[in-house]
């Protein structure tokens, strides 16, 4: 700090001076401190943070969605629930009618494994990201967009059921003349606020929906009734 010349001045003027060169020193000097200190946080993540490389994931990303739905159909229909033809001909629909498309890295069939993985097994984004090498980020974007897809191929998924006839022959149907098909009710876990929990919780403590699904005889999907809490009994939802 230079030495204040003042001759004619008041010591409250010195004092002053005094205070206002010394809040000047310790700005500079924080400020000086904090440029230092981002400078080394920033050399000890280049040095010790490995940068992110998705070249080397893709080999690995490709075995895995291989052995998936290129090598048998008892491993297809295990982890997702239909086999390589039933797998191949959804991926074509969604191609062709919903347009999905191939991202930059994510191909269609690798998009609608993950989304099948998440539906049969209920897995976390995290589990999911961890099986298929992919980032949180990118799970949960294709999720939502394979999901959108499949939306819009209810009028092809939905099929008009037909009555069993007088006449059938079918030792599981002709029993049941007339009969449009089968309907059941199937819990799907949810995530609700914390408020709504108790009405979504069910008799086996899972937060969940209730759902209910008509099959005709070809178990094909004909009608789903979604929405209703996991409380609500299966014949308070058909009503």
């Amino acid at each position: 700090m230079k030495p204040i010349l003042c001759k004619n001045s008041s010591l409250e003027s010195v004092l002053e001076e005094i205070m206002h060169q010394n809040v000047i020193e310790s700005v500079v000097f924080s400020t000086v401190e904090s440029i230092l200190r981002n400078r080394n946080r920033k050399r000890f993540r280049s040095e010790f943070v490995r940068p992110y490389a998705m070249v080397p994931k893709i080999p690995d990303q490709v075995k895995h969605l291989s052995r998936l739905v290129g090598v048998t159909d008892v491993d297809c229909i295990n982890n997702l629930r239909m086999d390589r033809n039933t797998f191949g001909r959804l991926c074509l629909l969604l191609r062709q009618i919903s347009d999905l498309s191939h991202g930059k890295y994510v191909k269609i069939e690798e998009q609608v494994a993950m989304f099948l993985g998440v539906l049969a097994h209920h897995n976390k984004n995290r589990i999911v990201s961890f099986t298929f090498l992919r980032s949180g980020h990118t799970v949960s974007r294709y999720l939502h967009a394979v999901l959108n897809a499949i939306i819009k191929l209810h009028a092809i998924l939905f099929v008009k059921p037909e009555p069993v006839p007088d006449d059938c022959t079918d030792s599981r149907w002709k029993w049941f003349r007339g009969c449009l098909g089968a309907l059941d009710g199937s819990y799907i876990n949810v995530m609700v606020p914390n408020e709504d929990k108790p009405r979504y919780r069910t008799q086996k403590g899972q937060i969940a929906t209730n759902t209910l699904a008509v099959c005709d005889r070809k178990l094909m999907f004909a009608y789903i009734l979604p929405g209703w809490e996991g409380s609500a009994a299966d014949s308070r939802v058909l009503r």
